[in-house]
């Protein structure tokens, strides 16, 4: 999805505040396509080592938002197959998605995968809401979920401050009880998100609410498409980023107090993290051709508090 990443800095004057939609809890079914599949994964989620691998990726497939050329489901679900082989990836977190291909992501990696979703909704003039649908025959909404190597508790959708007339994104939240670990998803604002109020700046609201969510919790690993560059001199809204988060936390690739890191998105910028208190043991940025998109992997010592 092409993005704007960037405008003259501007404090916001007053916004609105609306929780996001209930979680929608998805199950796996059979998808009735009669064409041949691989063979599931069946990695399951059960610790094997000390460390953790966690992943997010948007997938850029919403067509209809400047990603029909980034390949189908076909190549997508490759990538997500090929993350959970050769980079031992438990957890994902994944934007821009859709709702059936995630349901069929977790069928096909086997019988231990689990997955959330929550749709993005646009909201009109008059507050009405409606889910955005993916282009394709039977691949349901577009959203934001979580796909894990084991069972996911204690599902939650974080209430952050959302445009008055545009498109809804969110963050979700899950446990993941067999890795001991709390995760979070985070799709921010772009800016210029609200149709009626442009000068609006909602990123900074969704990055401390996103924080506040997660405070309590030393196990958690936060992240997604922030849809800006790290806070820096280079980057003219270093303001919206809370201190915590390369103070308290620490982000994937993190070197001392640098808040620099390698491109994840297509025209050379790094907008895609993943942050956590939890001792990190690796990074990776893999390139996939499937999405205008790098997936971003960490691992973590899951013996770290």
């Amino acid at each position: 999805m092409q993005r704007q990443l960037e405008t003259t800095p501007r404090r916001p004057r007053r916004r609105f505040a609306r929780g996001v939609a209930a979680l929608s809890l998805l199950a796996c079914v059979a998808c009735s396509s009669s064409a041949a599949r691989p063979a599931p994964v069946a990695v399951s989620g059960a610790p094997q080592s000390a460390e953790l691998a966690v992943a997010t990726w948007n997938m850029c497939s919403v067509e209809q938002w400047g990603c029909g050329k980034t390949g189908g489901p076909k190549e997508k679900f490759q990538q997500l197959r090929r993350l959970v082989v050769d980079h031992e990836v438990r957890v994902l977190l994944l934007q821009e998605v859709c709702s059936q291909d995630l349901e069929s992501a977790a069928e096909q990696l086997g019988p231990d995968w689990h997955s959330v979703f929550e749709p993005y909704e646009e909201v009109d003039a008059a507050g009405a809401r409606t889910d955005v649908d993916c282009t394709g025959r039977g691949r349901g909404r577009a959203g934001y979920g979580l796909l894990a190597a084991s069972p996911l508790a204690d599902t939650e959708s974080v209430a952050v401050q959302q445009p008055t007339l545009g498109l809804h994104r969110g963050i979700l939240c899950a446990r993941v009880p067999v890795q001991d670990v709390r995760v979070c998803n985070a799709h921010i604002a772009l800016p210029e998100s609200d149709a009626l109020h442009p000068e609006w700046e909602f990123r900074d609201n969704q990055l401390r609410s996103l924080i506040e969510a997660t405070a309590d919790d030393a196990r958690t690993v936060v992240g997604g498409d922030f849809n800006s560059p790290p806070p820096g001199s280079a980057n003219p809204v270093a303001w919206i980023w809370p201190p915590q988060m390369y103070g308290t936390y620490r982000e994937c690739d993190q070197k001392g107090d640098s808040r620099e890191g390698r491109p994840t998105y297509a025209d050379g910028t790094k907008i895609d993290y993943l942050f956590t208190l939890l001792p990190r043991t690796g990074c990776t940025v893999v390139d996939t051709k499937a999405s205008d998109h790098r997936p971003l992997v960490m691992r973590v010592s899951r013996s770290g508090t």
